[in-house]
């Protein structure tokens, strides 16, 4: 009776098995991006928050970040009973997580060491325009820092991502609130302060003496972290070597965001 079914059974087995492996496979990987990251709770904005409006439970919800990205600065479910009512000083997007020194009242950003978080560092950089992104790179900003610098063994010049995913806290003197407050978005500004691990700072501190420094400026919701970056030289410059896989690279993208957008339209 089974006879003629059994290959048939056969290969449901197979096909549910290869299935399952597939499926196990995928959520080890998943496992270990996020191995060591603990999972909390977050206040974000629920829609776009404007200066001036009162924070509420109708303007922000419950999100989940890992630890090792919540600063002490970021409003947690227990703080909403102290930040109900406070007033939005600085514009926050949709979704992004509130911070204390972003709310006036008695938690506000009066000092810059409130704004950084504990086992954290605030280093200043000294920055031109050009190397500031047209001084476009303003507080809360996330930010790469890469260095040029003189390979002792080689003599020449190199240049290197030094830190990735930095958060901006100050511009000269201006943080997020007093810019608000005093309405100085596009002051001039010599230094920028940077929020950054104590290792970090020493990098930072060794760098500066050794060669320039720039920022390069990121989309916020872009946290991901390359574990290997190569350095660009004159040689691979002038050859061409990395400059035409990376082309390749941004035209992947730009289809992708194309595809996307094309989408959203239909």
């Amino acid at each position: 009776m089974f006879k003629g079914k059994a290959p048939l059974l056969i290969a449901i087995v197979l096909g549910v098995l290869a299935a399952t492996l597939a499926w196990y496979q995928i959520r080890l990987k998943e496992q270990e991006k996020t191995r060591g990251w603990q999972i909390r709770n977050v206040i974000v904005a629920r829609t776009d928050l404007k200066p001036g409006q009162k924070l509420d439970e109708e303007r922000v919800k419950l999100g989940e970040m890992p630890q090792r990205f919540i600063y002490d600065s970021v409003l947690v479910p227990g703080d909403m009973e102290v930040a109900t009512g406070r007033e939005v000083i600085v514009p926050i997007k949709r979704g992004e997580p509130v911070h204390w020194y972003q709310l006036q009242g008695i938690r506000s950003l009066e000092r810059l060491s409130h704004a950084v978080r504990r086992r954290g560092r605030a280093i200043s950089m000294e920055v031109a325009e050009r190397s500031s992104v047209g001084q476009m790179v303003q507080p809360n900003d996330h930010v790469d820092v890469l260095g040029t610098f003189r390979d002792p063994n080689s003599n020449q010049m190199v240049a290197v991502t030094l830190l990735q995913n930095v958060i901006i806290l100050a511009t000269g003197r201006a943080t997020s609130a007093t810019q608000s407050v005093q309405g100085r978005d596009h002051d001039a500004y010599s230094t920028v302060t940077l929020l950054v691990l104590p290792e970090e700072a020493e990098i930072m501190v060794l760098a500066q003496e050794l060669g320039s420094l720039y920022l390069a400026l990121r989309n916020r919701e872009d946290i991901s972290i390359f574990e290997e970056r190569a350095r660009t030289t004159i040689e691979t410059l002038l050859t061409g070597e990395r400059v035409k896989e990376l082309q390749k690279r941004r035209y992947k993208t730009i289809q992708i965001i194309r595809g996307l957008g094309k989408g959203k339209g239909r």
